[in-house]
């Protein structure tokens, strides 16, 4: 293993890449609308019920949008303090990836666990980018862990911290958190042969624990939906919030009911993968596949200092999700820390037995992803957008340096192979969070937009549209949702800002409307890139635009 030094030093420019990632704009979509439900949550005062626009929300219960909304009660609404929940969470899965590596293999196996999860591309992207996967992932590993150690332990308060993380999980995303945990429990079970653990009163405790916990979030529910039959969500009456959570929200993910299809392809998380667990990825399948190996061989049967846990329900749970009709790259981060557990200990046991061909393979490996990495970070910062300012130059510089240090540096390759790995992820996330993803986020529309309004004094409240457009990030920094009005109406409304489109401009234009105060910008997708969007020389072509007009 690096010497310890090494290893606090690299896990602290991980968590300063996370705290750089805190101010960046938020994202369009769901970022963005997330933020402004817990926004209007605080705003309201009014904490059981979730509003997406103008509409009920049924399709998450409220654990991730209460912890937004008490970030936003301490310390103000911003984005910084939108992803302080996300940040936490993550490192209580680090240290719970630590945890299930320690307690399933060694120390070693631990500590290089929680750094890979904390440096897996979909990992820090999600502390960035937050959803609520960001949060049901820490919660979902915890609750593992803590399970895994009473089935080796016994001790009443493993089971117990173990039921609490389920239903805290549960209580942010539903079904899928108890399906991820049961799964692994029970593949750790399976494997181990320790079934009398479940026949005991702590289990009993355990079971009551985890409703107390998701009784809150029930009860929300419940005072949104269970008591107002008469709402119609999404073309239904008599909707019961609680039905809905405890039994139909999976089975409308997995058929796209309700939600809609868009993925029907079932190797959509294979080729996801690929990209999601860099700078892993190749070691991990290594990983993967090895382990697979020596369970055929030994047909399953149970020897010392071996474990399913990770293995089985990798194997199980990402044949469940391809299965879904509704798939989006995030939906695999539930899975990151099994990943990060299993790949450590594959790296480890290799170092172990000196297999120096396998790590030399390896390490060549990395090597070609930092190349990569490079490649990316000459482009992102020289062509598709140009760095303003010295200060980044040489932040750039320094961090070229030391990587070329480690990379000239002659040493053990277990120790480059980590090394180097942590700095792909480092290097490649430090230009993103602050310089790629700043860039990027001018050709949005919405945040820049609310810039302006600040700029102009526009007040919030006499900015409206006349569609019924979502406009997450615009209402989030006016901290004021827009108004939604019909051209006709427009007419009681002699002050009025309209927000609006190319198309919805002409609009108003036919009917009869007339404006001399106009503010434009540039819009684009920016969570949906193309590569002429990233050419300088074709960019233009791929923008629309987004008028904010004072009409006369």
């Amino acid at each position: 293993m690096i010497s310890s030094v090494r290893y606090w030093f690299l896990l602290s420019l991980v968590v300063l890449v996370y705290v750089a990632g805190m101010f960046v704009t938020l994202f369009e979509n769901d970022s963005a609308q997330f933020a402004v439900m817990a926004m209007r949550m605080v705003q309201e005062n009014d904490f059981f019920t979730l509003i997406k626009g103008t509409e009920e929300y049924l399709d998450k219960p409220h654990m991730h949008y209460w912890l937004a909304a008490l970030s936003f009660k301490i310390f103000g609404i911003y984005d910084w303090a939108y992803r302080i929940p996300a940040i936490l969470v993550a490192l209580l899965g680090a240290w719970s990836c630590f945890g299930l590596g320690k307690l399933l293999y060694s120390k070693d196996v631990g500590k290089l666990s929680a750094l890979v999860f904390m440096t897996a591309q979909t990992i820090v992207l999600s502390n960035i980018d937050v959803r609520t996967d960001a949060v049901l992932t820490g919660f979902t590993i915890f609750s593992i862990w803590q399970l895994a150690s009473y089935i080796e332990k016994n001790k009443l308060h493993n089971i117990l911290w173990g039921a609490l993380g389920a239903g805290l999980a549960f209580s942010t995303k539903g079904q899928i958190a108890l399906v991820v945990i049961g799964v692994s429990i029970l593949c750790h079970l399976a494997y181990t042969k320790k079934w009398k653990s479940l026949w005991s009163w702590k289990v009993f405790l355990a079971v009551l624990v985890f409703g107390l916990t998701i009784t809150p979030m029930l009860y929300a529910y419940y005072l949104q939906f269970d008591l107002h039959p008469e709402k119609i969500i999404r073309g239904r009456d008599n909707r019961s919030g609680i039905f809905f959570i405890l039994w139909e929200q999976s089975f409308e993910r997995m058929s796209g009911q309700g939600v809609g299809k868009n993925s029907s392809d079932f190797f959509f998380f294979f080729h996801t993968f690929l990209w999601v667990f860099l700078p892993w990825t190749v070691i991990a399948l290594l990983a993967y596949w090895t382990q697979v190996k020596t369970f055929w061989k030994t047909k399953l049967a149970y020897k010392p200092n071996t474990e399913f846990l990770t293995v089985g329900a990798i194997t199980i749970l990402f044949f469940l999700i391809s299965l879904a009709q509704f798939k989006l790259p995030h939906y695999i981060n539930i899975l990151i820390p099994l990943y990060s557990v299993l790949t450590a200990a594959y790296l480890i046991k290799v170092y172990e037995k000196s297999k120096k061909k396998t790590l030399k393979v390896l390490l060549g490996v990395q090597y070609f992803i930092l190349s990569l990495v490079f490649i990316f970070t000459l482009l992102a910062c020289f062509y598709v957008f140009d760095f303003n300012g010295v200060q980044y130059y040489l932040m750039l510089l320094i961090l070229f340096m030391v990587i070329c240090h480690f990379c000239l540096k002659r040493e053990e390759y277990f120790k480059r192979i980590i090394t180097l790995s942590a700095y792909s992820s480092i290097l490649l996330n430090v230009v993103l969070n602050l310089h790629f993803y700043p860039s990027l986020l001018e050709y949005q529309a919405g945040s820049t937009m609310a810039e302006k309004v600040m700029e102009h004094n526009i007040p919030t409240d006499d900015i409206y549209k006349i569609s019924d457009r979502h406009t997450w990030a615009l209402d989030f920094y006016n901290q004021n949702p827009v108004n939604i009005i019909s051209v006709s109406d427009l007419e009681n409304k002699p002050k009025a800002w309209v927000y609006a489109t190319n198309e919805e401009l002409q609009k108003l234009r036919n009917a009869g409307y007339h404006w001399h105060d106009e503010i434009t910008v540039d819009q684009f997708r920016i969570t949906r890139l193309q590569l002429k969007f990233l050419n300088p020389l074709t960019r233009r072509d791929k923008l629309n635009k987004m008028h904010l007009v004072h009409l006369d």
